[in-house]
C-alpha cells in the first residue's frame, strides 16, 4: 500500500468520527443544518480524494501492468 492511499482515511474519519465533535444545528451551511452540510461536504470531498488517488496511481504506472496482463499476444 502506497502512502497516497492513506488519504482514503479522511472521508472515513469525516463521516464516522467528526459527528461526535461537530453535532450541532447552528451554524447553517447553505441553508442546511450543520451536520447535513457536513455530510454533503464529505460526499464531495470523498469524490475528489478518490480521484486524486486514482490519477496518482495511474501516473505512477500501477494500472499499466493490469492492462498488459489482460491482453493476449
Amino acid at each position: 500500500m502506497r502512502p497516497i492511499h492513506l488519504l482514503s482515511l479522511i472521508p472515513i474519519c469525516g463521516v464516522l468520527v467528526a459527528p461526535f465533535f461537530l453535532n450541532q444545528v447552528k451554524p447553517f451551511i447553505l441553508g442546511m443544518p450543520f451536520m447535513l452540510g457536513w455530510y454533503s461536504l464529505m460526499l464531495v470531498a470523498t469524490s475528489i480524494i478518490m480521484a486524486c488517488i486514482y490519477f496518482s496511481d495511474k501516473a505512477s504506472g500501477a494500472h499499466a501492468s493490469d492492462a498488459a496482463e489482460g491482453e493476449r499476444k
